[in-house]
């Protein structure tokens, strides 16, 4: 049973910082695809940006330039890093890994911005 605990969620004042982790009960490899994606009332789950099979990061617009995503191999680790958060950031964020034909998400953790 694969398993994703999210952490690092919170409130946070308009133009702070945060800094989610994704722990994976798996070894993760670079073959892997893994994701960052949010979800705000409302609204549908959006990407927020990810890591592809071998591949580069993609980001959402939203998140181009303020967020950044990375993976620690050696912790079986996704994290991202969020920068000049707003109000439109607050969200329930998932983690999300794709190995093969088998995705599996995290429970997610809430993200507050405040102005």
């Amino acid at each position: 049973q694969v398993q994703l605990v999210e952490s690092g969620g919170g409130l946070v004042q308009a133009g702070g910082s945060l800094r989610l982790s994704c722990a994976a009960s798996i070894r993760i490899f670079s073959t892997d695809a893994t994701g960052w994606y949010r979800q705000a009332p409302g609204n549908q789950r959006e990407l927020v940006a990810s890591i592809a099979s071998r591949g580069m990061p993609v980001y959402a617009a939203s998140a181009k330039g303020r967020f950044t995503i990375s993976r620690d191999y050696s912790k079986n680790t996704v994290s991202l890093e969020m920068n000049s958060l707003k109000p439109e950031d607050t969200a329930v964020y998932y983690c999300k890994l794709v190995r093969g034909f088998s995705n599996y998400w995290g429970q997610g953790t809430q993200v507050t911005v405040f102005a």
